[in-house]
């Protein structure tokens, strides 16, 4: 009986040695893998965003950090400043609704784009697209209200919520662009 139980203290034993060699070797494998891809993510995330930055401002040739303001850029054209790129984030239906907005330097709206929404598919998706979209370029923050509240944009049938958050981060975005265009104050 006695051998019958090392055998078994021996065969547990085994199992968490191996248990435990498959989790380091694991480990390491994962951590390999991330130092050896962290620079290429790192270097597609830029890619990414360059891309964001060129579709909201067609015809700009430098896109610039703001200093003081995470997120902001400014683009311009042969030096002179075409536009404000201001990041702007507003509680959707289904979660929070993130934009980048292309503003022009009269604190006009150019141009949007929703980066990250959780809105129903099919519903709520539909505020990336035209026709609603095209009701905010040449817009001032002052004009930035869905009808349903007494404003001017158009809200989408059955999507209100989206349509809310949509304008009012739209509307966040060149409220932060007038601050920009006055110093920061």
């Amino acid at each position: 009986m006695s051998a019958e139980h090392n055998d078994n203290n021996n065969s547990i034993l085994k199992i968490a040695l191996n248990l435990a060699f498959a989790c380091i070797l694991s480990g390491i494998i994962i951590g390999l893998v991330y130092f050896f891809t962290a620079d290429i993510a790192k270097q597609k995330q830029i890619e990414l965003q360059n891309l964001a930055l060129q579709s909201l401002v067609q015809g700009a040739d430098k896109y610039t950090p703001i200093a003081g303001k995470p997120g902001c850029y400014t683009a311009t054209k042969a030096g002179d400043l075409i536009a404000y790129i201001v990041p702007a984030e507003s509680k959707g239906y289904a979660g929070a609704v993130k934009l980048l907005v292309a503003v022009s330097p009269d604190n006009k709206v150019l141009k949007y784009t929703i980066i990250e929404s959780k809105e129903t598919p099919g519903l709520g998706d539909k505020a990336a697209k035209s026709p609603f979209i095209d009701q905010f370029p040449g817009k001032n923050a002052g004009e930035l209200t869905v009808d349903k509240d007494g404003g001017t944009i158009q809200a989408i049938s059955g999507a209100t919520i989206t349509s809310r958050a949509v304008t009012k981060a739209v509307k966040l975005a060149v409220e932060e662009a007038a601050t920009i265009t006055k110093g920061g104050k």
